[in-house]
């Protein structure tokens, strides 16, 4: 089975460093992935988190794109029920408008923040209610190509300035059967988070709720259905797992502050993370999570890669790598595009 390998990356930060050097390392790794011959390059959006400094993917997907010259980048994704549908569509038809063919605009429903933090990204007004997602969705598509209905009461208000007929790719993200469903309906490709670690057991069957619900649309003939898998890959599986403990313990972090204990601020280097001994609770919190990840060295990440693909029965395979240090994370994904033979530069 050929894949096509794309990228998500949630710009992790070091602890110690500024967000500032986790963003250019988001740079420096989009130019690697499309050396390497990876086919997209998605950002996500996370608030108020001493790990990720993507906070604004519309942003940082301009830097990408100015800083690469083939490889698409988009969102993966922008949390729109934050947002207006127009000002989202305004924002990605610049980017289209700039770099035309390469734009990709992933959606999520997620808050990507904190309770909190989510009331802070509406304020002084209120959060928008969840259940108006799906009119969100679709007045965003008809921004998009200019197809709002004639009788919808902005119908006379365009995005601008890419033209309808050169727009980004939307995708709709998700994690459950609930975004599946609506991508069906509304006639949208479909980016199932197999990454979060528990969601593997069911996303197989939320894949297949997709298909079969599936309605055709101009923007999406056929269902697509894109997976992304959290992996490590390293020359031995002990050495991936080792660079994955950074990873690990700061997954643990949400435990361990549940119990009282230190907040812990962005990734601490393999050889701290590889020795701390952790409460039963949160070991038990982290193998939860870490469940499906992936970390090997390559034979074993191209097995498990294209076992994951067999399971949803695609050919569209993203991954996140998270490890302390930039090189090891370039390397990951080196060795990955090598044993899948992706054509670099």
């Amino acid at each position: 089975m050929q894949l096509t390998l794309s990228v998500t990356d949630q710009s992790p930060m070091r602890r110690g460093e500024s967000p500032a050097s986790a963003l250019r390392d988001t740079v420096l790794l989009a130019q690697a992935a499309e050396r390497l011959g990876y086919e997209r390059y998605w950002v996500a959006e996370h608030h108020n988190t001493g790990t990720y400094a993507g906070t604004s993917p519309e942003i940082l997907a301009g830097q990408l794109l100015a800083n690469t010259s083939r490889i698409r980048v988009g969102s993966g994704g922008v949390m729109l029920s934050h947002y207006s549908a127009l000002k989202v569509a305004e924002q990605f038809s610049v980017l289209e408008a700039l770099y035309p063919g390469r734009v990709d605009l992933g959606i999520g429903r997620a808050p990507g923040s904190d309770h909190t933090t989510m009331f802070a990204l509406a304020y002084p007004k209120r959060p928008a209610d969840i259940e108006t997602f799906p009119q969100q969705v679709v007045d965003l598509i008809g921004y998009l190509h200019d197809g709002l209905q004639p009788d919808h009461p902005f119908a006379a208000v365009k995005a601008r300035p890419a033209p309808p007929e050169s727009a980004p790719e939307v995708w709709l993200l998700g994690s459950s059967d609930y975004s599946a469903n609506l991508a069906a309906y509304v006639g949208l490709p479909f980016a199932f988070a197999d990454f979060f670690g528990h969601t593997g057991k069911h996303g197989p069957a939320v894949a297949e709720i997709y298909r079969r619900n599936f309605r055709s649309s101009p923007l999406c003939p056929e269902p697509r259905v894109n997976v992304t898998a959290q992996v490590v890959c390293a020359p031995t599986e002990e050495e991936a797992h080792f660079l994955a403990s950074s990873r690990n313990l700061n997954r643990a972090r949400r435990a361990i502050q549940a119990q009282g204990g230190e907040q812990m601020q962005g990734l601490a280097p393999p050889e701290e993370a590889s020795q701390v001994d952790l409460s039963a609770a949160a070991e038990a919190y982290v193998a939860q999570f870490t469940e499906g990840y992936i970390d090997g060295d390559p034979a074993q990440v191209k097995e498990a890669l294209l076992a994951m693909a067999e399971r949803y029965e695609t050919t569209d395979v993203g991954v996140v790598t998270i490890t302390y240090r930039l090189e090891d994370r370039i390397r990951s994904y080196e060795l990955v595009a090598r044993e899948f033979g992706l054509s670099a530069e």
